[in-house]
């Protein structure tokens, strides 16, 4: 029987070696579809807990203890499916110990429009609001119940006062998500606005992270 170890290595039929992506359970649905997308069934998927998003000091050391159980696992190519995210360039220091890759970019709002398309209009989208598919599926579990919304909906201005507008960053053409977000936009006296971006850089930094592209 073949050991997970010998399973990872280079195949001599020509077969890719395996590719772990250690990610944010926020990109878990969208990594999965690019993988399909693509046709890497070499890819393998393990995600870190996403409310992390809420608390970016816990990323980096959770991400070092990850990398390395994968590597005692025997997984010599690892990906980072995270951006910065908030960590303050702790993630770089953990990706750059144990000599892997990340997606490129501040967070997730950035490499989803593409890192090119994101530089323009990063200064003039400061004070807005950014959901994405993912958020709009968990917006009571992330947002109404966790900040107590649900029941103090007086604290809607206390926490989102400073925005202006709120940018639904859509993955997918999905009518019930769409309501979500214009919902969401209404409740939080918001101006809205829908970016269709697909999964933006996410596709390219995948396909490159598995040997798809050069």
């Amino acid at each position: 029987m073949t050991s997970p170890q010998e399973s990872m290595q280079p195949q001599k039929d020509g077969k890719p070696e395996r590719l772990l992506v250690i990610a944010c359970g926020m990109l878990a649905r969208e990594i999965l579809a690019v993988k399909q997308q693509l046709g890497l069934d070499h890819l393998d998927l393990t995600c870190l807990p996403a409310e992390f998003h809420f608390y970016p000091d816990r990323i980096a050391p959770a991400m070092d203890k990850a990398i390395a159980e994968a590597k005692a696992e025997g997984y010599a190519n690892i990906f980072v499916g995270y951006a910065d995210c908030g960590t303050g360039g702790l993630l770089d220091t953990v990706i750059a110990k144990h000599g892997v890759q990340r997606m490129a970019g501040p967070h997730c709002f950035a490499f989803y429009q593409g890192m090119e398309a994101y530089r323009k209009v990063a200064d003039d989208d400061m004070m807005s609001f950014y959901m994405t598919d993912f958020l709009c599926r968990q917006f009571d579990a992330f947002f109404m119940k966790p900040l107590g919304l649900d029941k103090h909906p007086e604290l809607i201005a206390d926490y989102f006062g400073n925005y202006e507008k709120l940018i639904y960053l859509a993955q997918t053409d999905d009518p019930e998500l769409d309501k979500v977000a214009e919902d969401a936009a209404k409740l939080l006296g918001l101006v809205y606005e829908r970016r269709p971006t697909g999964y933006g850089d996410l596709v390219q930094g995948l396909a490159r992270a598995a040997g798809a592209v050069s």
